[in-house]
This record gives C-alpha cells, structure tokens and sequence, in this order.
C-alpha cells in the first residue's frame, strides 16, 4: 500500500465523523431554515410546511431580542476573557519559574478544574452561591444570585473552570522557549520580571490569541451555566438570556424548529466572523 493510501485510511475515520456530526447537521440546518410552519385556513386547519426561502433570516436579522442576548454575551465576554487568560498566564509563568518536578505537580492541580464536567461543575458552584445552603451568603452576606451579580457568579464559574486549560496551552508555549535565551538575560543584568514582560510573554503571543479565540468561540455559544442557574432565578435568567438559550426555547418550547435553525446559521457566521476578526487583528499585532 503506498503511503498516501496509508495516510488516506489513518485519515478516513476523522472525515467520516466530521462528515456525519458536522457537515450533514449543517446542511439538513439550512435546510429547515428555508421552510416556515403554516396552518391553513384561519389559523385552525392543520399546520403544513411552506416554503419561504429566506424569510426566516430576514425574521432573525431583525429580531431585536436575539441580537440583544449576543450583545449582552460580547460585553461579557470583553470583560470575562482578558480577565481569565491573565489569570492563565500569570499562572503559567509562576510554573515556569519552578523547578520541572515542582511544576508537574501544580499544572495537575492547576488543570482538575477543567477535569470536572461542566455541568457538575456549576451545579457545585451553585451550591456554594446559594443564599440558604452555601457557605458565602454567611460570609459576605451577598446574594450572588441578584440581577446585578449573576453575571459575576457565572464569569467567576467560568474562570475557575477555563483557566487551568488556557494555562496549560501558555505554558506548553513557554516550554519550547530556549532556556539559553534567559541565561544570556539574566547574564546582562535582567530581573525574573524584566524576562517575564520582554521575553517569555512576546513568545507565547500565538498561545494567547489561540486561546483568546477559543474562548470567544466558547463565550458565544454559553449554555450550560445560565440554563442551570434559569433553575434558581427564572426571573433573572430569561429565556432570551444568551442566543444560544433563546435557540433551544424556541426549538423545544415554542416548537419552531425552523426559525431556531435561522438562528443556528445567523449565530455560526457571527461566530465564524468575530473569531476571523479577531485572529486578523492579533496576527497583524505580532508581526514587527
């Protein structure tokens, strides 16, 4: 067998898969968004799928709450994710300045957060949130709960579980730094600081933008977290809470399966936009 059969038959599983969890449910997507779900007559006759094209995207482009949930996401996002990754790099250049055996030990400890289930994980964080079982209600007497703090609360969730990754992306980048590089630096008189800002974090630029545009990709489509925390404060978390949120409400409680797949596309070319955005304007930064 010659070695570009070899590679196609290592490679087939992978695009099988991807063909059949990605490409086919994008397609069949697109599909259900072209058709609107009508009753005849005066509205009390049996209701029929009809074709109306794009109907359902200009009905999304114009739709005021969904636009109003990815905005009040990206303003999250803008506050949540710098927040994180310097959290994250802070912690990988901690590891780095650490011998390999005591690093191995903190980066595994660093990184169960991110082991844990997300579910489980904001169920437990709800739990210590919660006014009449958790220990923090007793210890700042703040309702982490209220309209106010809930995107706090879950900012804090996520932090706690996306951190430890991220660090763990930085710090395989700083692994691969030349080690000669901050012995000549510490040779000419530089401080562990001075090599942290001149020459550690100008390497691991790359890491940072790879990871700042997973977490945006991420932050876009945030669902667990607030359908859960909806459990506790309904009246806080609305249904229209996150454009995800208002996708699924419409797919299974308003049983508009073919305007909540309208919204699927609208939301993947914001997403797909946002992500490309960003890696253009970091990618431009990085070159001298």
């Amino acid at each position: 067998m010659s070695t570009q059969r070899k590679g196609a038959a290592f490679s087939a599983p992978f695009f099988a898969g991807f063909a059949c969890l990605f490409v086919l449910p994008l397609l069949y997507a697109v599909y259900q968004s072209l058709f609107t779900m009508r009753a005849s007559g005066l509205g009390i006759g049996p209701r029929q799928e009809v074709f109306t094209g794009f109907g359902n995207f200009a009905r999304g482009l114009s739709d005021t709450t969904f636009w109003a949930a990815v905005a009040r996401v990206s303003v999250f996002a803008v506050a949540q994710i710098p927040i994180m990754l310097a959290l994250s790099l802070t912690m990988a250049l901690l590891l780095d300045a650490v011998s390999r055996r005591v690093a191995h030990r903190y980066r595994l400890a660093f990184l169960v957060p991110y082991m844990i289930p997300g579910i489980v994980a904001a169920l437990m964080w709800m739990y210590i949130y919660s006014p009449r079982l958790g220990p923090l209600m007793d210890l700042t007497g703040i309702n982490f709960f209220a309209s106010e703090l809930i995107w706090v609360s879950m900012g804090n969730l996520l932090t706690w579980v996306g951190a430890g990754f991220n660090m763990l992306i930085v710090y395989g980048a700083l692994q691969a730094v030349p080690r000669e590089i901050f012995e000549a630096a510490r040779m000419d008189g530089a401080s562990e600081l001075r090599i942290a800002l001149s020459i550690k974090i100008p390497y691991v630029r790359g890491a940072l933008v790879l990871t700042g545009m997973l977490s945006i990709i991420h932050m876009l489509q945030i669902f667990n977290e607030p359908l859960l925390f909806r459990n506790v404060v309904p009246e806080v978390v609305t249904k229209d809470f996150t454009p995800i949120m208002m996708i699924y409400y419409e797919a299974f409680d308003s049983n508009d399966y073919n305007y909540a797949a309208a919204l699927s596309i609208i939301l993947a070319v914001i997403v797909g936009v946002i992500s490309m955005l960003f890696y253009r304007v970091t990618n431009r930064a990085q070159r001298p």
